[in-house]
């Protein structure tokens, strides 16, 4: 059940970097249901585990949220998960060597975290490959700028053209246009792009482009669809556990 309605909700972050409320509304009912029919008929003395599972995740993925770690759609699906899947479901699967925490949504966010942080790799052979094929300077412009500003756009962005940015709802600027102290115009790189101010400084750089103030390609950085990961995730604590836990496990045994 957890994995047909992440699938649903995976491919709709995937393709429009937003889920539908129904999806939660008809997740979390039924796993309500289902979980606390097991807790109360089979197993009444994990009950406890069951809600502080709950609460645990609940209030977790609420702080997150509002701290801006993530979307809404992204907290109600560990919410549900702890609904559904509190503990490792070891009575279906029987695992032998599965690491994972006793309390099996953090597990399955762990794992998307450190998935979805692997995107790196993607964002730096882009780069390297539009600089070879190119041959220009990856941050001309941007001489002004702080060493670590670079590093940062390089690990967390890539450049596109100006008019893919406007056109794409998913992909955040990493830069902004206005004028420095002198008046003149100036390019900026932005560290911590916000949802809410995306489309004012989209509009900066657009205008900026038109007139003639902005040449080539911008820095961008692409909103991940965490809900593919978090699927991903709770697939692969499902089948080889928590991979945080598994490293972590390893290394102490070889100490």
């Amino acid at each position: 059940m957890s994995l047909s309605f992440l699938f649903y909700a995976s491919w709709s972050d995937w393709k429009k970097r937003e889920v539908s409320n129904r999806v939660w509304v008809f997740f979390a009912p039924s796993a309500f249901a289902l979980t606390t029919i097991q807790y109360v008929f089979f197993t009444p003395d994990l009950l406890w585990l069951f809600v502080f599972s709950f609460v645990f995740t609940s209030a977790l993925s609420i702080i997150l949220f509002y701290a801006g770690a993530f979307g809404g759609a992204d907290a109600k699906a560990l919410i549900c998960l702890s609904l559904a899947l509190p503990y490792y479901p070891m009575f279906l699967l029987q695992p032998q060597t599965v690491f994972v925490s006793p309390l099996f949504p953090l597990s399955v966010f762990s794992n998307a975290v450190l998935l979805a942080a692997l995107t790196v790799l993607y964002t730096l052979l882009r780069n390297s490959l539009w600089k070879l094929k190119t041959g220009r300077k990856l941050f001309e412009g941007f001489e002004k700028e702080s060493k670590w500003r670079r590093i940062l756009a390089f690990v967390s962005g890539y450049k596109v053209d100006v008019a893919k940015l406007e056109r794409s709802g998913y992909l955040y600027p990493l830069e902004d246009f206005g004028e420095g102290e002198g008046g003149e115009s100036e390019r900026k790189l932005l560290t911590m792009p916000k949802d809410e101010k995306r489309d004012e400084i989209v509009e900066r750089v657009v205008r900026a482009f038109k007139e003639g103030k902005l040449h080539g390609e911008v820095w961008v950085t692409p909103g991940l669809p965490l809900l593919v990961f978090i699927t991903v995730g709770l697939i692969v604590a499902l089948l080889y556990g928590d991979i945080v836990w598994a490293v972590l496990r390893s290394t102490l045994a070889l100490q």
